[in-house]
């Protein structure tokens, strides 16, 4: 595993999945603000997907930003990325603690009340919670709304990190129920310029005072 890093302090997290220009990608969103990086990709190529996570591993740890994997603990260890990221039918959290130490991120996706109160009780480093709306990269899965994950980041003893429609015009808002830490996706995918994109929301976080 690589280095211990303080998730409290980090507020904007990248969650992308593979692209051509992926590496220039993702130092450009960390250029504007991004503070951590998961790569989640559920269609690609196994060979493609190990080859991007370890092009990756690389980046950020030059780049000293956390870098994780989704859903693969295995991937995780074999690349030495910081962390893995898990969602509640994929391998427990336990099991990833045992293959990646106590050191590791792992993270734990959270989606309503009764996940949350299995959730705290684990050995994670971090939740995420949402989508507050529905999201094409959750299909079929409904928004949890505001007031979920208002709840699970003032319940939670680690940091939460929110998902779902996350943009510079509702970090406002989402600051002002008490969420801190913020998953975007297709903000900055789909932006023609993602590092002023990433800078917009790095502004949108410090102006909410975060």
């Amino acid at each position: 595993m690589g280095a211990v890093f303080d998730l409290s302090t980090r507020r904007l997290y990248l969650c992308t999945a593979l692209r051509d220009d992926l590496t220039d990608f993702v130092r450009s969103v960390v250029s504007g603000g991004v503070d951590v990086v998961q790569l989640r990709d559920k269609y690609a190529e196994r060979r493609d997907i190990v080859r991007a996570a370890r092009e990756l591993r690389a980046l950020c740890l030059d780049l000293n930003v956390p870098f994780i994997i989704n859903d693969d603990p295995d991937l995780a260890v074999d690349v030495e990325a910081d962390g893995v990221h898990v969602g509640q039918d994929d391998v427990s959290v336990s099991e990833c603690r045992a293959l990646l130490g106590d050191d590791a991120i792992v993270g734990l996706s959270t989606h309503s009340p009764a996940d949350l109160a299995g959730a705290v009780v684990q050995r994670v480093s971090y939740l995420s919670a949402g989508p507050v709306c529905a999201t094409p990269t959750k299909p079929g899965r409904a928004g949890t709304g505001i007031e979920y994950v208002s709840a699970a980041s003032a319940a939670s003893a680690w940091p939460v990190f929110v998902t779902g429609g996350v943009t510079p015009h509702t970090i406002g808002e989402l600051a002002a129920h008490g969420v801190s830490h913020f998953v975007v996706v297709r903000y900055l995918s789909e932006s023609a310029k993602p590092a002023t994109a990433a800078r917009e929301l790095r502004e949108a976080i410090e102006l909410a005072g975060l």
